[in-house]
């Protein structure tokens, strides 16, 4: 890159995130740079708000997150949550009722901006605790407008899941995975990391050529295929080491930061 970006995008969870579910204080500090040197940085997840507390902890409660994909905005300074880009009732029980079809026996959960239900069939991983999850009949679950549609089947692996689930989900909404343990996930037609990112960029009269980019998984494809440079974590989904311009160090050994400070010494 012969000229430093305007504006940084990141993923979280396998890219800044480390295996032990923390940031290390240098790639807080890396970032820092990228402010200190007049450019712009965005945190762009799949995870719900709800699960951000720790995350604008690490980052002195400053700045915006964009959360479910590209569905909510977090304002990281009081928690604030705007929704963007929300998946209609109608569409979502309809799309919920594809992937039962194409899995029998795949469990369902919800997330809406400000909470999350799942049916009778959905386990939970990773965040919730099973006992946690408010359970719904369909009737309710699917009444109000939602940021994801999540379906989860402990039979598959996320990749034949994902193949199964991209074409009985055509034209309802935009399904991809970001996780290794039978899980699929769903935001509104259209709505990826890369549009948000095209659109936070576009409103400050930013092109693609300048933006960098930082992922490690399927959910994050669009938007390294979109930034002009972009890098996958060596750690990364093959999907997303292929669609990077750079592979660089894990997220275990602080690649970003490592490539930020190169960056912006």
């Amino acid at each position: 890159m012969g000229t430093f970006p305007s504006l940084v995008a990141t993923d979280l969870d396998g890219t800044i995130i480390r295996r032990d579910g923390t940031i290390s204080e240098r790639t807080v500090a890396a970032f820092a740079r990228v402010e200190a040197a007049g450019a712009r940085f965005v945190l762009v997840t799949g995870r719900p708000p709800r699960v951000m507390g720790s995350i604008a902890a690490a980052f002195g409660y400053r700045g915006t997150a964009i959360c479910a994909n590209g569905a909510i905005a977090y304002d990281m300074s009081n928690g604030a949550i705007e929704a963007r880009q929300l998946i209609p009732p109608l569409v979502l029980a309809k799309a919920a009722a594809a992937l039962r079809a194409a899995a029998p026996g795949i469990g369902i959960a919800v997330e809406y901006p400000d909470g999350h239900a799942a049916d009778a069939v959905y386990q939970a991983a990773t965040w919730d605790v099973n006992s946690s999850i408010p359970r719904l009949d369909d009737d309710e679950l699917f009444a109000r407008p939602a940021s994801k549609l999540l379906g989860r089947h402990f039979g598959y692996t996320c990749d034949d899941l994902l193949a199964l689930a991209l074409p009985a989900l055509d034209g309802l909404v935009t399904v991809t995975h970001s996780s290794a343990k039978g899980l699929v996930e769903a935001s509104a037609l259209g709505v990826s990391k890369a549009t948000v990112v095209a659109e936070i960029a576009a409103s400050h009269g930013i092109g693609p050529e300048s933006v960098l980019a930082f992922g490690d998984m399927p959910n994050d494809v669009p938007l390294l295929a979109w930034a002009g440079t972009s890098c996958a974590v060596a750690n990364a989904h093959p999907a997303a080491l292929a669609a990077a311009t750079h592979v660089i160090g894990s997220n275990d050994e602080d690649g970003v930061a490592a490539y930020l400070e190169m960056l912006f010494p």
